[in-house]
């Protein structure tokens, strides 16, 4: 169903906001969860896929969250889990610090949620939303460059690539010059004036989302590194799984969704052959993961219909391989990047 007209979709990495978390049993099948098992929960939110995870006897889990405000509203479940939940700040491009400083290694299965928590979007001091004006903000963690930051000193053509790349906007390049013309009258420090200056330079069209929608997207992935830290974290679940542990992966827009299916081809050796190597070229390592089924597995036209903001929502998977780990892939890296232009100048 289409939203009316100027409304807002919330989007992570360009994914919904979750009030309950998006394919559930699907997620917890793929990871084949077992009865006294480790696991990791690298993108806690809400606790969604915690909790279900936890529902499992004896299972132990490590979870994290670089807000602080997600790990302390998580403090409730950490006491009712009774030492079988630990919950840090941190972020899951460190996942494997974070397990190796608690002693925790050979995990049964690790899992990402790549959506932004409703705690965030619904906090209009955040500057995740324009739905209600508030700071231009959308740091995950408070540390670092702001939005703000961003939008008020980045060089246009910075800006028109993130806007671009990171939220797929046909009027990047108009809007960023709008910017650059507008900040130098007064800076734009609010939600609500980014939001107009959007709307008013590439107004959208009837039943379409809100024309900021991408923009604010764009800007909160290049706030917080998410891509970066999602290539990150891919290479550092392969150190901390087991043989046979399993890796889900639930993403909600193309730039993750494509990150991730391509870690998976190069780790499990899909497109790989001998005949399109050269004779002396060395072969291909040994791959580091299985990948089972037909996928990816979207949800069901049920959960649609009782939570429509699943309907962008895709899990993949993998089993991992007794081949050594590999880390953090250059090729996949270079998918985080904005094209031609220094991380630096964000």
């Amino acid at each position: 169903m289409m939203p009316d007209s100027g409304a807002e979709i919330d989007l992570a990495a360009g994914g919904p906001v979750r009030h309950v978390p998006v394919l559930r049993d699907e997620v917890m099948n793929a990871l084949c969860v077992r009865e006294s098992g480790l696991y990791l929960d690298a993108t806690f939110g809400a606790g969604g896929y915690t909790q279900a995870l936890l529902a499992k006897p004896g299972t132990r889990v490590l979870a994290l969250d670089r807000d602080p405000a997600a790990v302390a509203a998580g403090a409730p479940l950490v006491r009712e889990a009774q030492g079988r939940l630990v919950l840090v700040k941190e972020r899951f491009g460190r996942l494997e610090e974070a397990a190796r400083e608690r002693a925790l290694l050979d995990f049964d299965g690790v899992v990402f949620d790549l959506g932004v928590s409703s705690m965030q979007i619904g906090d209009p001091a955040r500057g995740f939303s324009f739905k209600a004006d508030g700071p231009l903000d959308m740091r995950m963690e408070r540390e670092g460059k702001t939005a703000a930051e961003i939008v008020n000193m980045a060089e246009e053509a910075v800006l028109a690539g993130i806007f671009f790349h990171y939220g797929e906007e046909r009027a990047a390049r108009r809007i960023a010059r709008a910017i650059v013309q507008d900040r130098a009258k007064a800076p734009i420090t609010s939600t609500r004036s980014l939001a107009a200056l959007v709307a008013r330079v590439a107004p959208g069209k009837p039943g379409e989302i809100h024309p900021a929608t991408r923009v604010f997207q764009a800007l909160r992935i290049a706030v917080n590194d998410e891509l970066g830290e999602l290539v990150r974290a891919l290479g550092a679940s392969e150190s901390i799984l087991r043989e046979g542990g399993r890796l889900a992966a639930v993403s909600f827009h193309s730039l993750e969704d494509r990150i991730i299916k391509r870690f998976f081809a190069l780790r499990s050796g899909r497109g790989e052959t001998a005949s399109r190597r050269l004779p002396h070229e060395p072969p291909p390592p040994e791959p580091t993961f299985t990948v089972k089924g037909k996928q990816p597995v979207t949800p069901s036209r049920q959960e649609i219909a009782a939570n429509p903001r699943a309907r962008s929502a895709k899990l993949r998977y993998g089993v991992r391989t007794k081949a050594p780990a590999r880390g953090t892939d250059e090729r996949l890296m270079a998918l985080a990047r904005l094209p031609g232009i220094a991380k630096e100048a964000c």
